[in-house]
């Protein structure tokens, strides 16, 4: 399946290319705009081992800004924003696909070129002993470690 193209912003921002670690690459429209994280309210996903998506919960539908019809079937990879390092869903894809559950801070990017910041939990799901998916939850992160976890993404970005 082929991402919806991103219409560009009418807002001021910066575009770019982003490559995927499944070989796909398009380009993507940033505006220097936080959406916030809606108080009392979770994210849910699934995934099949592929990483395309299964299931979104109304949260995630509201704050990705696709519907539902364009999330299904789609990669998570959908929601990538380009101050994310490759190493971060590196070491989320390690982890989970050895078993174990997987906890950390992730910029996501909205339809409309915006952003929001998550704090995420990503386990592995399993039926009759083999993985067969992932479910992820998110959750209202906090503001002290979105700065901390900013300032270290921009230092990982830099690295060759």
């Amino acid at each position: 399946m082929s991402l919806p193209e991103m219409p560009p912003p009418a807002q001021p921002h910066r575009q770019m290319r982003i490559n995927h670690h499944d070989g796909s690459s398009r380009v993507v429209y940033c505006v220097e705009s936080e959406v916030p994280f809606p108080d009392g309210r979770l994210i849910v996903s699934r995934t099949d081992l592929s990483g395309l998506l299964t299931h979104v919960n109304d949260a995630f539908v509201e704050m990705s800004g696709y519907t539902e019809a364009e999330l299904l079937g789609a990669p998570h990879h959908i929601l990538r924003h380009p101050d994310m390092p490759p190493a971060a869903f590196a070491d989320l894809w390690a982890t989970v696909s050895a078993g174990r559950k997987w906890h950390g801070y992730v910029k996501n990017l909205r339809k409309d070129g915006t952003y929001y910041w998550v704090y995420a939990t990503a386990v592995p799901n399993v039926r009759n002993g083999a993985i067969c998916g992932y479910t992820s939850v998110r959750r209202k992160p906090s503001r002290a470690k979105i700065a901390e976890v900013s300032a270290l993404y921009a230092q990982m970005l830099k690295q060759p």
